[in-house]
């Protein structure tokens, strides 16, 4: 098993902003109103900001390879966003694992990619599709209908957007615990008072969530058996008991055993 469930957290790109809209001089608040303003006029209601003027300042994923298991977020609370970026593309391009996402089509890997393209970022594997590796013209990262890149929200609805779902409702469908701490809205917020290390934790719940989602997708379509799936559950809940760190504890308090 060679798999990184993944998903990101931004904020508004301030700087881009600036660049884009004029609005030098203006205090970083000022700054994202303006934005919010600008798409909520743009939208007539949303303020959800096009995907270019997303800022990442978390990458978190559940990496399952060979006998390891490991829930981490990439860089430091600290790290700058170019960082960030290098770091997700440099796990593909040493294991070339399976991605797996909710909405990475949609959001999470559009965003990656702007923002790799701002920084400058090298991902040569990531974007192979056949020129340097064969097999890659038949699976690769960006063709929408190939596994190496598996967006669960986009396959299990069929490929038809009507049919999308949140994670949080499915994951909660299943019996898992759905979102925990905070939601996407309140990472701005979070971001303002300094709470990285929170938005962090909040990211890292959410891979969980989709890692056991995937988990049940895996055994669905037969690539598990049942006790091989109850086995993945297991190690899961010992890897959270022995990780010491409280959005853990509250993952599984919110998680109990059957």
């Amino acid at each position: 098993m060679n798999v990184l469930v993944f998903d990101i957290e931004t904020v508004p790109d301030l700087d881009g902003g600036r660049r884009l809209h004029g609005l030098d001089g203006l205090a970083d608040g000022d700054v994202a109103k303006a934005l919010f303003h600008l798409r909520a006029q743009e939208t007539g209601g949303s303020e959800f900001l096009r995907l270019h003027l997303h800022r990442i300042v978390a990458v978190s994923a559940v990496q399952r390879r060979g006998e390891e298991l490991e829930v981490l977020s990439l860089g430091e609370p600290d790290s700058p966003e170019r960082e960030l970026v290098q770091a997700f593309f440099d796990l593909i391009e040493r294991d070339t694992p399976t991605l797996v996402s909710w909405n990475g089509s949609g959001f999470d890997l559009p965003v990656l990619h702007y923002r790799a393209l701002l920084h400058g970022v090298s991902a040569p594997r990531y974007w192979d599709t056949g020129e340097d590796e064969r097999e890659f013209k038949w699976n690769n990262y960006l063709s929408r209908y190939h596994s190496r890149h598996t967006d669960l929200m986009d396959v299990l609805a069929g490929y038809q957007p009507r049919a999308n779902a949140p994670l949080d409702e499915i994951a909660s469908l299943l019996g898992f615990p759905g979102k925990h701490g905070m939601d996407g809205a309140q990472v701005w917020e979070r971001f303002l008072a300094g709470d990285v290390q929170g938005i962090r934790g909040y990211c890292e719940t959410d891979v969980l969530n989709t890692y056991l989602v995937w988990l049940r997708f895996e055994l669905m379509r037969g690539h598990l058996l049942i006790a091989e799936y109850e086995a993945e559950l297991t190690r899961l809940r010992e890897y959270l008991n022995a990780g010491d760190k409280p959005h853990f504890d509250a993952f599984l308090a919110a998680w109990p055993a059957d």
